[in-house]
């Protein structure tokens, strides 16, 4: 008889970006090892971004409940990603990123706690679930699961995609230390009374060790890519990037050595082009524009996920860039993962003794050059150019297949039996 789990998460599809594929592709190979799952999710109609690609990954007669969600903080800091926190605010703006911060906690979806909570017990009354998960950020959804288990005494598991108060962008909050507190007493007691937490670091796994015994490593990772055809490799020498990036992202070293390259290197000047692909932060464009990049960059919004393997593919160098903060060393972006199934040559900018720097080791599929090492980023560049001219820039990476979704639902689903 299969084991019934219930998730909570915030994001589904037809939701776009990173935060609805985690959960999503565990939906989707969960059947494969006994187990069905049951979703419940948000009944909204407008995400900041879409892909209704995704929709194509959910698997037949899944059942998904939906609750209606008011969520203040579109209207009190609309299109103010937390990503995209303006280094120059206005005073009006400075004073929505202080009401936002202060006042609703853990977040903007603090609102959808009490409805949900009532909705999700009523139904397990009526159809047992074995486990409950909840699947954050928004940490909001780890508080729901929190007051069902005290109501219904079914076993949580809580899944942070990203760290709470150790995430890249905590530090930039204009949060009052009474806040500050109450974020940290919260994240205290998620954690001391999930039955299970994984995370997506081993540096993650550390931090949270001390509140929880049974603290689990299940990384992010890729799946199949569905493809009509492989496509042709780029005819430029092409450094690709996919994802946003913020003003804490921003290279500005690496820009100021393609620009320096382009200088002295004829051939690479008429060979380089960079591809951007996802939101870029203003700051960033003004760096390419000072710099005198602009021809040499091409920038593309947004581009749905059956379509991303495709581009990777055909791209000589993925760019992978990790955000230049305190918590650095435990940023693992998702993206990593698809770079590894594209099995093209990867240059991330990260610390070179972080978690994304020894999976990249792990694996062989690229170089890591830390964030003020402008030399060795230059000859990184400069090595794979050669290789490019050369018609032998190529990758041999090894040990990716353990990142497989279908592999890490596995992983997941040995956690929920054996608990």
């Amino acid at each position: 008889m299969s084991k019934k789990v219930l998730i909570i998460t915030y994001y589904w599809p037809p939701a776009g970006g990173s935060g609805v594929q985690r959960w999503l592709y565990f939906v989707k190979y969960l059947r494969n090892f006994g187990v069905e799952p049951i979703v419940f999710t948000v009944d909204k109609k407008n995400y900041p971004i879409t892909d209704k690609s995704l929709v194509t990954q959910i698997p037949e007669k899944i059942e998904v409940i939906k609750q209606k969600i008011f969520e203040p903080g579109q209207t009190v800091s609309k299109n103010n990603s937390s990503g995209f926190l303006s280094k120059n605010p206005s005073f009006f703006q400075r004073f929505k990123n202080y009401i936002r911060a202060n006042f609703f906690i853990p977040d903007a979806k603090m609102f959808w706690i009490r409805p949900s909570t009532k909705k999700i017990i009523n139904y397990i009354k009526k159809n047992p679930v074995d486990f409950i998960i909840s699947t954050g950020p928004p940490h909001s959804v780890h508080l729901i699961a929190k007051k069902v288990k005290e109501k219904t005494g079914v076993k949580w598991l809580a899944d942070f995609r990203d760290p709470w108060t150790e995430i890249d962008y905590f530090h930039h909050l204009p949060l009052t230390k009474k806040s500050i507190n109450k974020h940290l007493k919260l994240e205290k007691e998620v954690l001391e009374n999930a039955d299970i937490v994984t995370v997506i670091s081993k540096t993650m796994k550390l931090n949270y060790d001390k509140f929880n015994a049974n603290v689990h490593v299940i990384t992010n990772g890729y799946d199949d890519a569905v493809l009509s055809k492989i496509p042709d490799m780029d005819k430029s020498f092409t450094i690709t990037h996919i994802g946003l990036i913020n003003s804490d992202r921003n290279p500005l070293m690496f820009w100021k050595v393609i620009a320096e390259i382009i200088e002295e290197n004829e051939i690479f000047e008429q060979k380089v082009q960079i591809n951007l692909v996802g939101t870029i932060a203003d700051e960033v464009r003004n760096n390419i524009r000072e710099l005198e990049l602009e021809k040499y960059v091409n920038y593309t919004q947004y581009i749905p996920n059956q379509s991303v393997a495709s581009f990777q593919m055909k791209s000589q160098v993925l760019l992978l860039l990790v955000n230049h903060v305190p918590s650095a060393k435990n940023i693992v972006t998702g993206k990593v993962y698809e770079y590894l199934r594209a099995k093209r040559p990867i240059l991330a900018i990260a610390p070179i003794d972080g978690d994304l720097a020894e999976i990249i080791d792990e694996t062989q599929s690229g170089l890591v050059i830390d964030f003020e090492d402008y030399e060795g980023l230059k000859k990184a560049i400069l090595i794979y150019f050669k290789h490019f001219l050369m018609g032998e820039l190529n990758i041999e990476s090894e040990n990716i297949e353990k990142y497989h979704r279908k592999h890490l639902t596995e992983q997941l689903v040995n956690l929920i039996n054996n608990n």
